[in-house]
């Protein structure tokens, strides 16, 4: 809903007679009814009428002046806008009739956020020309803010107390905590700045947080395939696939509404050994008639053989199940996200 307020002032002159001023519209957009007359009664202003505008638009009245919002106001929003809704196309009419101000500021405030947001490493703005246009926000994270956030990563893991049975590490207290998950999940969305992608896809129920983060950034749903069948996931696609370890023959299903057929798909996890998991994630994706884009995972483990070679570890881990003794270390996502991010940038500012 939005309120109107129409107003006369009533000035006095030098004369002693009373003039009135040119009318205003105060323009309040979603706010009740009360939160519109405490904004009201700030404005020194008299002899007003308050009514409600259905419509999208303020009445085009000769004489009327229309009050904007203002720049600092409008760069805070559009920020905000942008940030919740990264790689969606948001047009400048939506903007412009957001804020009621023309095309030309929308254009020279997105400018600005275009800078900032490149000098901060916060992500490519990108405006689009046309009537189609408009501008669209990608996340990413510069080289230098990875260094550092993986640094901060393996300082949190490097600890004997971690390692369990089989050399796996414990790290659901570090995939609880937003501030590793959101950075976690920038950092693995870096390397897709240039592919699309439908969907996100990992195993029960380590992988749930992580998928979740790489989703948001990418602003992409996420699929969750698991070993057993639940009556609320409807009819299921599943297949048998090999562990790369122990060589156990196990069981992936996933429901057939969750994903679409033809889908590009990115498979996330949080720990990897051999990569039996994963490559029994990418055979199902084969049986939606889908592309696994790529693989990524927070942690790989050492290991005498893996079954897979194309993927992404932000760390390794190399642990001795016999005395406890742990070793962390920075995985390959250097070489995987970064060798080709600036050309990758370019291309995508093109």
């Amino acid at each position: 809903m939005r309120w109107l307020m129409v107003s006369k002032n009533t000035l006095i002159g030098n004369d002693n007679k009373k003039r009135t001023s040119d009318k205003q519209f105060i323009s309040i957009r979603n706010k009740p009814l009360n939160s519109a007359l405490r904004v009201f009664l700030k404005l020194n202003m008299n002899k007003c009428v308050i009514m409600p505008v259905l419509n999208q638009k303020l009445p085009n009245v000769r004489g009327y002046k229309i009050m904007k919002t203002r720049r600092s106001d409008r760069l805070v929003d559009m920020t905000r806008y942008l940030l919740e809704r990264p790689r969606t196309l948001v047009s400048l009419t939506h903007f412009s009739e957001e804020y009621e101000s023309a095309k030309s500021s929308i254009s020279e405030d997105l400018t600005i956020l275009k800078r900032t947001f490149q000098e901060r490493g916060i992500g490519l703005l990108e405006t689009i020309p046309g009537a189609a246009g408009g501008a669209r926000f990608t996340p990413y994270m510069t080289q230098d803010d990875a260094k550092e956030f993986v640094a901060s990563l393996v300082n949190a893991i490097d600890d004997e107390t971690r390692v369990l049975p089989g050399g796996y590490v414990y790290l659901s207290d570090i995939l609880g905590q937003p501030w590793f998950l959101q950075r976690i999940g920038r950092l693995i969305a870096t390397q897709y700045l240039r592919e699309p992608i439908d969907a996100v896809m990992t195993a029960a129920t380590k992988g749930v947080p992580v998928a979740q983060a790489v989703a948001a950034q990418l602003n992409v749903p996420f699929v969750i395939v698991r070993n057993d069948t639940k009556v609320t996931e409807g009819p299921t696609m599943s297949v048998n696939y090999v562990t790369g370890q122990s060589q156990r023959l196990e069981k992936l299903e996933l429901s057939r509404r969750s994903l679409p057929m033809g889908s590009r798909v990115l498979i996330v996890d949080d720990f990897m050994k051999a990569g039996g998991t994963i490559r029994g994630m990418a055979s199902l994706v084969k049986e939606f008639e889908g592309q696994v884009v790529g693989a990524a995972v927070v942690a790989e483990g050492r290991v005498a053989h893996r079954v897979i070679d194309d993927y992404t570890s932000l760390i390794h881990v190399d642990t001795n199940k016999d005395d406890g003794i742990i070793h962390v270390a920075a995985g390959n996502y250097a070489d995987e996200i970064y060798a080709n991010f600036e050309e990758s940038l370019e291309n995508k500012v093109k």
